[in-house]
């Protein structure tokens, strides 16, 4: 299992554009991508209503989750995709 919290830089935050980039970055994955938030919530990086579920605004710091035979893969792909702003920057 591997962990990195990012920073979400995207002005509106993770509105319907950006949540389903994430949501299609996560998917290309074979592991289990999840996202820790405020706390102790977990949302499925994999599920775009998980995602636009959190209200994850600009400025929120989110934890990426990675657990399977790509685990490395697929945290390095999900956290370049975050920092370059999920599409919109």
């Amino acid at each position: 299992m591997l962990t990195q919290k990012i920073k979400i830089t995207n002005p509106s935050g993770l509105h319907l554009r950006p949540a389903g980039v994430f949501c299609e970055k996560a998917l290309e994955y074979k592991s289990h991508i999840t996202f820790r938030y405020r706390g102790d919530n977990v949302g499925n990086a994999k599920s775009v209503l998980s995602i636009l579920g959190a209200c994850i605004r600009q400025g929120d710091e989110i934890e990426v989750i990675c657990e399977g035979s790509d685990e490395e893969d697929a945290l390095r792909g999900v956290v370049k995709a975050a920092e370059e702003g999920f599409g919109e920057q």
